[in-house]
């Protein structure tokens, strides 16, 4: 006899098409860990066109960037953004997601020009979190500013849900904002953050039930968490983000190697699952993300 939250795992599973492929978002480096504490964090645009190179050829099909200033500081500087998005387009045909979460310390005017390095996406964080220590302020007004935002310049937003509130602010903002840009609503849930929800599969299962109806979603498990989570997503339809933003670790006392080890460690459990990653192309097709390769729409 199956418990409760496996068979709220099987309900949860019955509307995905067997044989269906597996996003795999890779976030390489974060605003929160330091260079000194992990060698292999990618903080120089070199390093991060590096890193983005053997993502995408380990299975990745969207990166989710943030970046570093010249002392390896998290930044929102508008030029090093642009100069950041060409340069992974140009190296790359990974769908290019910026971060408008930046540090907890970034002001929101900051956080919504953003938009203007013309990404792909960028993330859209559904209301405030403690942060462990910290504070991760996304009032309503400014979610209602950026989303709109999104929508006139033609970026597709990824939905971020730290917790199950999130879900709920979520559908509001649909219901009194319409649909985003290109008609798809792609959510990532970040489980695991000290003041959010916690890494688990009954939380998986709790926040995708409330999602909207045709939403896709991925789930990403922050620190130890991140082997929990993963295998919930896969068993309950869902995609895969993984990177050195959300975990150091690769196993209890063994440090990740690189952005690319969590890669293929995704995208073996993708495998495992019978539901291989996604090429680049099906993740477009997924999100419907407007073609800006080439400076031109295709």
């Amino acid at each position: 006899m199956l418990s409760r939250g496996a068979h709220e795992i099987t309900e949860t599973c019955h509307h995905v098409r067997v044989g269906s492929s597996t996003l795999i978002t890779v976030a390489p480096t974060g605003a929160e860990s330091a260079k000194a504490d992990a060698p292999a964090l990618p903080v120089t645009l070199d390093e991060l066109v590096g890193a983005a190179k053997a993502c995408e050829a380990a299975g990745a099909g969207l990166i989710h960037i943030h970046i570093r200033d010249e002392n390896t500081a998290p930044t929102l500087d508008l030029s090093r953004l642009k100069e950041t998005v060409a340069a992974v387009r140009e190296g790359t045909d990974l769908i290019v997601q910026l971060s408008t979460g930046g540090a907890v310390t970034d002001p929101f005017d900051a956080r919504i020009r953003v938009l203007e390095a013309d990404p792909d996406s960028c993330s859209l964080t559904c209301g405030t979190v403690n942060f462990g220590s910290d504070v991760f302020m996304n009032p309503w007004d400014f979610m209602v500013e950026l989303y709109r935002r999104t929508q006139e310049l033609e970026i597709v937003p990824e939905f971020e849900l730290f917790d199950l509130g999130h879900v709920t602010a979520l559908n509001r903002l649909l219901d009194k904002e319409g649909l985003p840009y290109g008609g798809k609503i792609h959510c990532d849930l970040v489980l695991g953050v000290p003041g959010g929800a916690p890494g688990t599969a009954a939380a998986v299962v709790s926040m995708v039930q409330g999602l909207p109806a045709g939403a896709s979603w991925s789930a990403t498990g922050v620190g130890r968490s991140t082997m929990p989570v993963a295998l919930a997503a896969l068993s309950a339809g869902g995609h895969l983000r993984v990177g050195m933003e959300d975990t150091l670790t690769f196993s209890p006392g063994r440090p990740v190697r690189d952005n690319a080890e969590l890669v293929e460690r995704a995208a073996n459990l993708a495998h495992l699952a019978l539901r291989p990653p996604m090429s680049t192309s099906e993740a477009r097709t997924l999100l419907n993300v407007k073609d800006r390769r080439n400076g031109e729409q295709r």
